[in-house]
């Protein structure tokens, strides 16, 4: 299946919870959960409430929308949490949320997961000093996640970058926004990733 480029707001109003897809819009009154807090469609209202499966399967389409990723993609990643150490829900989200779009949306580079996947596919970002063009790279920590010198240049991304420093960024970042670059410190943990995510439930629907 393509990768969806449609409205992006509807996906929000979809799963009953806010993706933060749209950047700064989610933020403000205009944001349209905000205004219909209700699923699309014309029987949008009407919708009986979901059960067992369907509750896990939300909750996987909700997470998979939210970082941008393809059902393959997905299933991948599940597999390589379920075959690490630890609790697979908690490692599930670790590999997601450090995927290079993601930390480089995390550092504030970028208002939204969408605009940092750009940003990497079209040769904006370094990584520990080489131009590195794809968003699915999963960092290490210690790795150094920069601007390339010509982008520094853009509006939109020093919008982006002053935004972030009111906001700030995660424990596990570092971000260095007078020298346009951020650091991975360390992996992030459960806590770090503040969305609310019940992976358990993705879990329970790919065991069974």
């Amino acid at each position: 299946m393509a990768r969806y480029c449609g409205p992006v707001c509807r996906l929000c109003r979809r799963e009953g919870s806010k993706l933060f897809l749209k950047g700064d819009r989610c933020f403000k009154e205009k944001c349209a959960f905000e205004r219909r807090g209700y699923a699309p469609g014309q029987h949008g209202r009407r919708r009986s409430k979901v059960q067992g499966y369907g509750v896990q399967l939300r909750e996987k389409q909700k997470v998979k929308r939210m970082y941008g990723v393809l059902e393959r993609q997905f299933r991948n990643y599940f597999a390589k949490a379920a075959k690490g150490k630890g609790i697979t829900g908690a490692t599930l989200l670790q590999l997601l949320e450090r995927r290079l779009d993601n930390v480089v949306y995390r550092l504030g580079f970028a208002s939204s997961r969408a605009m940092a996947r750009q940003l990497v596919s079209h040769g904006h970002i370094r990584v520990d000093g080489r131009k590195l063009s794809v968003p699915s790279a999963v960092l290490r920590s210690g790795s150094v996640v920069a601007l390339d010198d010509a982008s520094r240049k853009n509006d939109q991304i020093k919008i982006c970058l002053d935004t972030a420093r009111g906001r700030g960024v995660p424990g596990w970042l570092e971000l260095d926004a007078d020298q346009f670059r951020g650091t991975v410190k360390q992996l992030p943990a459960r806590e770090d990733v503040p969305m609310p995510i019940q992976e358990q439930l993705i879990v329970e629907l790919y065991s069974k």
